[in-house]
């Protein structure tokens, strides 16, 4: 009995010894393990996707991360309540209660384990799962749980439960290179995760548990059986009713992946390739101002012709800012040459400066809209301008002369003012003109001779709607900025008088005058088609052709270009002003009512009279030029434009030595149906002089 009394307090001894060496053991383990781990990774070398996005913060573009992954920032705000909601009760119900290890939950883990042989669950906190997404190891088991434990206890004494869960959201695994919860709604919904169903929030609450082997994707049962899991423990925990696990379970689950959004990808990449990896750049864009707008220019470009594309660009007058930015027709369409920025291009201008050159003539008090002026043939040495029409009006208004964009009126008044002060006023007001190599401004100028940009043009015209006063164009809200070195482009008056005009302009078919100002183009050959108008808030220039600088038959400002630029102010909607009154000091008056000086026009030089009948002119083919290719692929009857330019009517015209045209007597005409490959086309006149230009058709 005595020995055995004296047992006891050994026995007691001896376990308290073995406890005290296994605490000391266990506070050495942990104390080796804490310094073999060292302080804890809080996300800061995370390297998320760049993101361009509109004005409002809407995403426009996505680039995928050095490392290969779509990995977007986000943050529990961002993300629809009812997910969050759902997600801590599949996943952590102890969330906010536990310090980053939940030992009911490990407990749980064992048991389930002892009672069925498996791994039933894992017993990770939310916490934890951070600690081994932010410090993932290539093996698993009991050490490399006990480092996740430490880890979590170490991000809950070191960050928020708030900051914890955006980490989640940004990292969580959902198969392939998708991470977090905001490329995973992007990617397999199509949209932002602020507002998400019941069934897709359960199977966002899935897929992290096993990404790969439940991508929708990929094993879309799968996936569609482990959100019907989630949507039944949840309906048994009470977080959804029985009629929202009815309509969850009963939702079609996605079976792909969706492409993430691409809008404006020209403006999104340059602004993209030279900022740091994770920016997130604001731009002036309208996201849905953009997107309306490039299923515009993919559909009209489509119905023009094959390889035809369409570029747009849509400014605010009051700032300069660039709300819609559509370089081209499909970023990835080859034929379209989809990743060349359009609007970026250098391009022959048609007679889309003529309104500068008008401007200037009502500025100096040359010329006024009701002032008389003549269109009929001259010569300016040996270049003989001629109408778009091939005919002569006579006697016309000035008003009418832009509205309907003759050419000799325009290039007499341009002789007056000077193409080389109408250069400097573009040049001045922040436009690069192009001009041939050694050659100062002439008067081709006017008629598209000189290289300008979509963005060129859209800024020039800002400045007409702003009364004459230049505002660089900026696609990023830190640059909107009064740049104190563009000078003004025209006075007030002189501004006001173009809108006046432009607004008289003839519409395309179906399509209402009188809302906004505007001024069609059409380059040499058929290559490009210009329209750019304005009104009080808003002005948008477009770029019809094809980006390889083929011609294209019949493609003209009027009937390609135009039709665009109005249905795109249709699509500004409730962004809609009109123009302003004019501005005192404006003479608004008739043409008897004009001081005698202004009631017609008088060159101080008078051009030479064209002898046109005389045929001292040869006759000259002016489309198509010698060695064009010319692509008519998609045209149900394909017909090639001819024109000839001097010479004496009638005309023949030979492809090869077969007349496809006799007894033209217009200066136009057509060759119908031509066969691919090469050809020699020949014109004839009537006093037999003949002109020949070798050309390619496809």
């Amino acid at each position: 009995m005595a020995a055995a009394r004296v047992s006891w307090p050994l026995r007691l001894y001896a376990v308290a010894l073995v406890a005290l060496l296994a605490v000391n053991a266990a506070g050495f383990a942990l104390t080796e393990t804490l310094k073999r781990l060292g302080p804890p990774p809080l996300g800061q070398a995370i390297t998320y996707s760049t993101l361009v996005t509109d004005a409002e913060g809407r995403l426009l573009r996505p680039f995928i991360t050095r490392d290969g992954y779509w990995r977007l920032p986000v943050t529990a705000k961002e993300v629809d309540p009812r997910f969050l909601a759902m997600l801590i009760a599949y996943e952590d119900k102890r969330f906010y209660a536990h310090g980053g290890v939940d030992p009911k939950a490990l407990l749980r883990a064992a048991w389930q384990a002892v009672s069925h042989g498996r791994i039933v669950s894992g017993g990770s906190t939310l916490t934890m799962q951070v600690a081994r997404l932010l410090e993932p190891r290539p093996q698993r088991g009991l050490s490399a749980k006990f480092a996740e434990m430490i880890r979590a206890i170490q991000l809950e004494r070191a960050l928020s439960k708030q900051q914890i869960l955006d980490l989640y959201l940004a990292l969580a695994p959902y198969g392939g290179n998708v991470e977090g919860i905001r490329a995973a709604t992007l990617a397999y919904f199509g949209k932002e995760p602020k507002r998400l169903s019941t069934a897709e929030s359960a199977l966002l609450a899935a897929l992290p548990q096993a990404p790969e082997t439940r991508r929708p994707d990929r094993f879309p049962a799968r996936a569609a059986e482990a959100r019907n899991r989630v949507i039944a423990r949840l309906a048994a925990q009470g977080v959804i009713n029985a009629d929202q696990a009815a309509a969850a379970t009963a939702e079609e689950a996605p079976q792909g992946r969706l492409a993430f959004p691409m809008l404006s990808p020209h403006l999104a990449e340059r602004l993209a390739r030279p900022a740091p990896p994770g920016s997130v750049i604001t731009t002036t864009l309208s996201r849905d101002l953009q997107q309306s707008l490039e299923t515009l220019a993919r559909e009209r470009a489509l119905a023009i012709g094959s390889g035809v594309a369409a570029a747009i660009i849509v400014v605010d007058n009051a700032t300069g800012a660039v709300r819609a930015h559509i370089g081209g027709t499909g970023y990835f369409d080859s034929q379209r040459a989809g990743q060349l920025d359009l609007a970026l291009a250098l391009r022959s201008p048609g007679s889309a400066l003529k309104p500068f050159i008008y401007g200037l003539a009502f500025e100096d008090g040359i010329v006024h809209p009701e002032t008389l002026i003549d269109d009929r043939a001259v010569r300016y040495g040996a270049y003989a301008p001629e109408n778009f029409d091939d005919t002569f009006h006579g006697t016309v208004s000035v008003r009418t002369a832009l509205q309907q964009s003759l050419n000799v009126p325009a290039l007499q008044v341009l002789d007056e003012v000077g193409p080389d002060r109408l250069a400097a006023r573009l040049v001045n007001a922040g436009v690069k003109l192009r001009l041939p190599a050694n050659a100062g401004p002439g008067l081709a100028v006017g008629l598209g001779g000189a290289g300008v940009r979509l963005v060129d043009l859209a800024q020039l015209y800002v400045a007409l709607a702003r009364n004459g006063r230049p505002v660089a164009l900026a696609w990023q809200p830190g640059r909107i900025a009064q740049d104190k070195s563009l000078r003004r482009l025209l006075e007030p008056q002189a501004a006001w008088m173009i809108a006046d005009v432009l607004k008289g302009a003839p519409t395309p078919p179906n399509a209402l005058g009188g809302q906004i100002a505007f001024k069609t183009g059409t380059s040499y050959g058929y290559r490009d088609a210009w329209a750019i108008g304005y009104d009080g808030a808003s002005t948008i220039a477009v770029w019809v052709g094809r980006p390889d600088g083929a011609a294209v038959p019949g493609v003209v400002g009027r009937l390609a270009a135009a039709p665009i630029l109005f249905e795109a102010f249709q699509r500004l909607g409730m962004a809609r002003k009109p123009i302003g009154p004019a501005p005192p000091g404006t003479l608004i008056a008739t043409t008897s009512e004009l001081p005698a000086a202004l009631q017609r026009f008088r060159p101080r030089a008078l051009p030479e009279v064209a002898e046109r009948a005389s045929g001292e002119a040869p006759p000259a083919i002016a489309f198509p030029p010698d060695g064009a290719r010319i692509d008519l692929t998609g045209h149900a009857a394909p017909a090639l434009s001819l024109k000839v330019n001097g010479g004496t009517p009638p005309f023949t015209w030979l492809a090869d030595g077969v007349p496809v045209a006799e007894r033209e007597f217009r200066r136009d005409s057509f060759w119908e149906q031509p066969p691919k490959g090469f050809a020699k086309l020949s014109v004839i006149d009537a006093r037999g002089k003949s002109a020949s230009a070798r050309v390619r058709v496809e």
